[in-house]
């Protein structure tokens, strides 16, 4: 029976469905490349005018193409002889399954536009959002993509972005580098904090001015410890961490200073 209802619908209406699916075919085809072009246009055109910055031309790129597809979508389905109407009926009737299913996303794309209201960050800025360190490459509808200083490329929910802390490290001109070096009880501090000044001064990208914090932080039972804080913006941070560590080992290489020992107290017997 079913083989025979097969057999009557391609041969009374085969040839009109055959067409169908050939013209929505085409249509699709026809109509992705609309709306890349459109889509290519409208960057341009805001890139061009400057008066947009790529962070908001992005999110903006990305609205007109989700809206462009689902009125192709609409199109298509108008070819096949589902009417539009029927169709959000349809989707009226299913609202309280649908709300559910999308209410997580609809959460992520609301606070993407408060994101682009508020503007705690933008694209090529290093921040720490949802948790996650590194360099905002795109704020898109749903999603932040960052990519991570080993070269991860990672997308947070911009719910989660929003609702949680957000640092920005490139919104000050400059962020202070962190380090500690340790002296041995038998070095003079105040001789190796002189040394460190002239040395740490002088690595490149540190900035003079605020000038670099080197003082006594704590005392170990194997000496002083010392903080070596100098400042710089934070595309050289790393740069001049390591560098600073290098020249803790060559200023007090170059001193003659011992090498910090944990004092042993021998035992009674």
């Amino acid at each position: 029976m079913n083989t025979e209802a097969i057999w009557q619908f391609l041969n009374t209406q085969g040839a009109a469905f055959g067409l169908k699916v050939l013209t929505a075919l085409a249509a699709w085809i026809v109509g992705r490349w609309v709306i890349s072009l459109t889509v290519r246009l409208v960057g341009a055109a805001l890139e061009r005018g400057r008066r947009v910055d790529s962070t908001l031309a992005t999110y903006l790129r990305s609205i007109l193409t989700v809206l462009l597809n689902i009125v192709l979508v609409m199109a298509i389905l108008d070819i096949f002889g589902i009417q539009t109407t029927s169709f959000a009926a349809l989707l009226a009737g299913a609202g309280l399954a649908i709300g559910t299913a999308w209410g997580g996303l609809l959460t992520h794309f609301a606070a993407g536009v408060f994101m682009q209201v508020l503007r705690p960050f933008k694209v090529g800025d290093f921040v720490q959002v949802g948790g996650v360190v590194g360099t905002v490459t795109e704020i898109g509808l749903f999603g932040t993509t960052v990519t991570t200083p080993d070269n991860v490329q990672t997308i947070v929910g911009n719910n989660k972005v929003f609702s949680d802390t957000i640092q920005n490290f490139s919104t000050l001109p400059h962020r202070r580098v962190d380090c500690v070096a340790k002296v041995a009880n038998s070095v003079d501090p105040l001789d190796a904090i002189a040394r460190l000044r002239s040395a740490v001064a002088a690595i490149a990208n540190v900035k003079a001015t605020p000038a670099p914090d080197i003082e006594i932080l704590s005392f170990t039972p194997e000496g002083p410890l010392l903080c070596v804080r100098p400042y710089a913006h934070t595309d050289h941070y790393w740069q001049v961490y390591f560098d600073t560590h290098k020249a803790v080992v060559a200023t007090f290489g170059a001193a003659g200073y011992p090498v910090p020992e944990t004092p042993i107290t021998p035992r009674n017997r």
